[in-house]
C-alpha cells in the first residue's frame, strides 16, 4: 500500500511563488515516475508536470512551462513542485500522483489527498 501526502498549499498573491511537497510512504517509489495534477472548481483534473525515476525525463503542461519546476529526492521518497509567477486561474487543488501512464489522469496508479492552492490578492 502506498500513501502520498501533499503539503505546502496556501494562499498566495498573484505573481508569487510556492513550493509543494509530496511524501510517499508504504513502499519506496524510487523507481516509479511521479507527477502533479491540478483540479480547479468545476473542472476536470489536468496534468501539470511529471518526472521519471532518475529525473532525466521531465514533462510540463504548456501553461506552466518556464514557471514551474518539478524535482524529486529519492532518498526521502519525496517529489516537489516549485511554482513561480502564479496566476489567479491556477487556484486549484493540487494532487500528487505516482505511477503515471502519460498525462491522462484516468491512468494514474496512486493519488494523494490534494492540497489547496489559492492565488488571490
Amino acid at each position: 500500500q502506498v500513501q502520498l501526502v501533499e503539503s505546502g498549499g496556501v494562499l498566495v498573491q498573484p505573481g508569487g511563488s510556492l513550493r509543494l511537497s509530496c511524501a510517499a510512504s508504504g513502499r519506496t517509489l524510487s523507481c516509479t515516475n511521479r507527477g502533479w495534477f491540478l483540479q480547479a472548481p468545476g473542472k476536470e483534473r489536468e496534468f501539470v508536470a511529471s518526472i521519471n525515476w532518475s529525473g532525466s525525463s521531465i514533462s510540463y503542461s504548456d501553461s506552466v512551462k518556464g514557471r514551474f519546476t518539478i524535482s524529486r529526492d529519492n532518498g526521502k521518497n519525496t517529489v516537489y513542485l516549485q511554482m513561480n509567477s502564479l496566476k489567479p486561474e491556477e487556484t486549484a487543488v493540487y494532487y500528487c500522483a505516482a505511477g503515471l501512464h502519460g498525462s491522462d489522469y484516468h491512468r494514474v496508479d496512486y493519488w494523494g489527498q490534494g492540497t489547496q492552492v489559492t492565488v488571490s490578492s
